[in-house]
């Protein structure tokens, strides 16, 4: 079992990372942002909150994202592995999501970061925004905002990790195929 969080800021490239990951590992792609905008898509209580927190730039209530989680790995047991994209989002979730994995005799593989300095990404996600269906995309003032909420609720993340050896940093700056070649050379060389 291997089980990776990809991790870095709104518009690193975590999910265009992710998709290469699934193949080349066989892993499921679970993104918390994926599964809030479905449940939005389809009118749902749960859709419905996470939209008013989505549309401001904050942070969906912790136990609404973990029962989520919960549901979507529940419903994956054979698989070989998670790459979970946009969770945690603080220390608390970090640890709700240990205790949830503890409990299903699996525990997080690695912590691999994008990083990618706040104009780069500020420029992404603008340009996103042109061919994008999200509102939130488009204001700067908004994506400004998300930068702010990942650098002081998020980046803690990397070191409680970093505490546990289990942290890496990757440049996500550069051609997709090389951010791809350094991700894989840091999983290639975990022991799992």
């Amino acid at each position: 079992m291997l089980n990776i969080i990809l991790f870095g800021p709104p518009g690193s490239g975590k999910g265009t990372q992710a998709t290469r990951l699934v193949d080349a590992y066989n892993l499921v792609h679970i993104s918390t942002g994926d599964l809030f905008r479905s449940e939005m898509e389809a009118g749902t209580e749960l859709g419905l909150q996470a939209n008013q927190f989505m549309s401001r730039g904050e942070l969906v209530p912790d136990e609404v994202t973990i029962g989520i989680l919960r549901i979507k790995m529940l419903s994956h047991r054979d698989a070989h592995g998670f790459i979970f994209d946009g969770f945690p989002r603080t220390v608390p979730q970090a640890e709700a999501l240990d205790q949830l994995l503890s409990m299903m005799d699996q525990q997080i593989d690695a912590l691999i970061m994008l990083d990618v300095p706040e104009e780069e990404i500020v420029q992404r996600i603008l340009l996103r925004g042109q061919n994008s269906s999200r509102p939130d995309d488009n204001d700067e003032e908004i994506v400004r905002t998300r930068y702010q909420v990942y650098v002081s609720k998020t980046s803690p993340i990397f070191h409680y990790y970093d505490q546990k050896g289990k942290a890496f940093k990757v440049s996500g700056v550069g051609t997709i195929d090389d951010i791809f070649h350094s991700i894989c050379e840091e999983i290639d060389s975990l022991h799992v």
